[in-house]
């Protein structure tokens, strides 16, 4: 066992992202995957296994990437009194940076790009507030539920507040209007951003388009506004997936690589509001 005290820590409201935490020790496959794909994962597992009906037992994590790549360098992670100690047979990050560094560490070796996502604004159906454009949000009285700055798709916001108005915009949303309390990070932005606009907490989200698609199915009452795709970083946003040269189901894995790469789970990922990689 890993010394506890060494090992990151799964913060306790992330519970839902741990999926078949019973199934960890004696998994068939084990995904690391990035957590904006949490609504999509029941239903492509689902046809994999029918696929591959051999691999019965999957545990898998829809945690940050930034957090789950913690724990692959940590060898594990911690969540209340649960040590997760499994290596991940296949991992994926909506940055390269992170599989840089994990091909540095003799982790990995080959890595590729297999989906697209983009940023738009999330607000109510009615969006009181009127807002129509990013620029909008430097507004004193939008108030915006934002996704905190450890968050990897953090780093495609600030680079459309960046198109859309320059580093002042950056500096107004996440510097000026955080310390007026106009900007409210979140932890879990994919659960708590519709959560805030439905109770009307908030006025504007910036998330991922899927993240608007999956609110809406679920009655939510919110709607998106487009910043255009001159600022919605579509040509920015990689989906990046590699498995771990150290893979504790090394066949299993490369079933995952090659169905992830194939037209049905292609398909289901546009369905879902990702922009496929390969062609469907």
């Amino acid at each position: 066992m890993k010394n506890k005290d060494d090992l990151p820590e799964i913060p306790a409201d992330r519970g839902d992202d741990l999926h078949n935490l019973e199934l960890m020790e004696n998994a068939d496959l084990v995904l690391f995957m990035a957590g904006n794909q949490f609504m999509i994962m029941p239903e492509l597992l689902e046809v994999f296994q029918k696929e591959h009906p051999g691999v019965r037992r999957i545990f898998y994590e829809t945690l940050p990437p930034g957090l789950e790549l913690k724990q692959i360098l940590a060898g594990g992670a911690k969540f209340g009194n649960t040590q997760i100690t499994v290596t991940p047979d296949i991992y994926s990050s909506v940055t390269e940076s992170a599989m840089i560094k994990l091909a540095a560490k003799g982790l990995v070796e080959d890595y590729f790009v297999y989906l697209h996502n983009r940023v738009v604004l999330m607000v109510p159906e009615e969006n009181p507030a009127g807002v129509r454009t990013v620029g909008d949000l430097a507004r004193t009285e939008v108030r915006i539920s934002h996704p905190g700055p450890l968050e990897d798709i953090t780093v495609h916001i600030t680079n459309m507040y960046r198109k859309a108005g320059g580093e002042a915009l950056v500096k107004r949303i996440m510097e000026e209007k955080r310390a007026q309390g106009a900007t409210i990070f979140t932890t879990v932005h994919h659960r708590e951003t519709p959560l805030k606009i439905k109770e009307g907490a908030a006025d504007v989200g910036p998330v991922w388009a899927t993240e608007v698609l999956n609110a809406c199915k679920e009655g939510l009452g919110v709607a998106a506004i487009e910043p255009g795709a001159e600022l919605d970083q579509r040509d920015q946003v990689n989906y990046f997936i590699a498995g771990l040269k150290k893979a504790p189901h090394p066949a299993n894995a490369v079933r995952f690589l090659d169905f992830i790469q194939a037209r049905k789970a292609q398909d289901i990922y546009r369905r879902y509001g990702f922009v496929p990689h390969f062609a469907v």
